[in-house]
């Protein structure tokens, strides 16, 4: 068993810091809901970025308790906020890292919902209930959250909360967490795995931004994972495709139909011999 799974359920406070803006969408599930998610060529398609998607090689030492002790207090004595790290009598420690949600395609809440305010977050919801009807809507770009954790709270963790705090029901393997680091002018992401703790990563790369900041992103893997999308989803992609392909095909018999009749006017214009 994982220290991830070993740990206690964390409490998370969250707080924003960014943007008011809604972002809504609104548009039902249903059977006509083709365009509701997204289109195919969007979804299934890996865009590629300016940041570089590879690890950056810097050490990651396991700390003892004294070493934990020392780097808390050097942590604190640099942050010009009062989001300090504190010890616990366990030797755990609570402190706060920021993420930046950076998706791009909508996300879906209950459709009875409207879409998450800065009074929404604030309230519990339960993401365990089914839910038939769903509403999509884009988040504001670049917003960021707060996020109150324990050193032992896990990256899928962090994840659950955000999704949980902005109502969405869409499946968390559906997102990953990323270390963002800025080096020599370069801008470097790695995908932390599920039991990677956060809080840790923050205090060994202290409170400086360019050395590490976290992001939530698209759980983008180069291959589509489609057990992690409903029945509906599904049905809607197979709809989505053959629609697509439709219109690729008119397009291409449309273009040598029209070649066909360049070609055909030319002969009927030139004089034998």
């Amino acid at each position: 068993m994982s220290e991830c799974d070993a740990a206690a359920t964390p409490s998370f406070e969250m707080t924003w810091s960014s943007t008011t803006s809604s972002g809504y969408c609104s548009q039902e599930d249903s059977d006509s809901e083709l365009e509701q998610y997204f289109t195919a060529r969007t979804s299934f398609i890996r865009k590629p970025h300016k940041e570089k998607d590879e690890q950056i090689d810097w050490e990651k030492p396991i700390l003892s308790q004294t070493e934990i002790e020392q780097k808390i207090k050097e942590y604190n004595g640099q942050i010009n906020s009062n989001l300090f790290m504190s010890l616990n009598k366990d030797g755990s420690y609570t402190g706060f890292i920021k993420v930046q949600l950076k998706l791009i395609r909508p996300v879906s809440v209950p459709a009875n919902k409207k879409a998450p305010s800065i009074q929404d977050t604030r309230k519990s919801s339960s993401r365990s209930q089914a839910v038939k009807r769903r509403t999509s809507f884009y988040l504001p770009k670049d917003t960021v959250k707060h996020l109150h954790i324990i050193s032992r709270t896990c990256a899928s963790e962090v994840i659950e909360a955000l999704l949980k705090k902005f109502m969405v029901v869409d499946n968390p393997r559906k997102f990953a967490l990323f270390e963002r680091t800025e080096k020599d002018d370069q801008v470097y992401l790695r995908k932390l795995s599920d039991e990677e703790q956060p809080l840790r990563l923050r205090l060994l790369a202290g409170p400086n931004e360019k050395a590490l900041s976290f992001v939530l992103k698209e759980n983008e893997t180069g291959e589509v994972n489609w057990d992690a999308f409903s029945m509906p989803e599904l049905q809607n992609f197979l709809r989505i495709l053959q629609r697509e392909e439709e219109e690729h095909v008119r397009q291409i018999l449309q273009k040598y139909t029209h070649c066909r009749q360049k070609i055909q006017e030319a002969l009927t214009t030139r004089t034998p011999g």
